[in-house]
């Protein structure tokens, strides 16, 4: 005899399952556009499936407050892969103050992954981070982040927005970031900022010396061989990278839980 599926868990699945697929739509890694939709969505579905037997959903009650709970499942899937989103940018801010300086910031180039226009110097610290991130197991431990935010965040509780934490949170958070990409750019910025002092003073020396013809290549010669000699560095700060996003994103959600 089959077993008759029970039709009042339906609502608290959904419940569920709106975290879940709008946790995928912002977190990096997994809201790729090279990532096939109906991929997400029956990823989504099925971690929803294998979560709903671990979640204490007793207390959910089919009222007018179940669509305000829709909402706010899908606010706090949001924003928890926002913000780890955010922390990972700073790769890209990096790599953008680089290309500022080397020469390459008219040539930006088109992201298949994201859809948006970034730095080429950028791009590359991106992808080397996505590799880390692999390698380490990384989507794990974000696929680990929602399923542990009902820890602190239960599926009938509401957000509380009545202070201003959870926005200085947020600005705390760019700040962090801005500090990471500036971490980041700075061995490279720094040389290059010597290079122009050195061309500088070949100018004034020699001034038949076109510094405008020769600066060009030789900033972008140097910032190579400084890329290379400071790759085992970006690897630390990439580690450290993805520490402060998984701490933010931990300290999000007790911020919504009103821990």
């Amino acid at each position: 005899m089959l077993e008759v599926i029970n039709l009042n868990s339906i609502p608290v699945f959904l419940l569920i399952f709106v975290r879940v697929a709008a946790f995928f739509v912002t977190l990096p890694l997994f809201s790729y556009r090279t990532i096939p939709t109906p991929f997400k969505i029956g990823f989504s579905f099925f971690l929803a499936f294998i979560m709903f037997y671990t979640v204490d959903a007793t207390t959910i009650l089919i009222d007018e407050m179940y669509i305000f709970l829709l909402v706010k499942e899908a606010l706090v899937g949001l924003l928890i892969g926002l913000i780890a989103y955010i922390i990972l940018s700073a790769v890209q801010i990096a790599g953008g103050f680089i290309d500022f300086q080397m020469g390459f910031a008219i040539a930006n180039v088109m992201d298949p992954q994201t859809g948006a226009q970034s730095p080429l110097t950028g791009q590359y610290f991106y992808i080397i981070a996505l590799l880390f991130l692999l390698s380490v197991n990384g989507h794990h431990l974000l696929i680990d982040g929602i399923f542990n935010s009902y820890n602190f965040i239960p599926i009938d509780a509401f957000i509380p927005f009545t202070d201003g934490s959870i926005a200085d949170f947020i600005i705390d958070a760019f700040n962090k970031m801005f500090l990471i990409a500036f971490q980041m750019a700075i061995p490279i910025v720094g040389c290059l900022f010597l290079v122009d002092v050195a061309l500088g003073i070949i100018a004034r020396a020699v001034p038949q010396l076109n510094v405008f013809v020769v600066g060009l290549p030789l900033k972008i010669l140097v910032s190579f061989i400084v890329i290379l000699l400071f790759l085992s560095l970006y690897i630390v700060l990439i580690k450290s990278l993805f520490e402060t996003m998984f701490d933010t994103m931990r300290g999000l959600m007790q911020l919504f839980g009103g821990a």
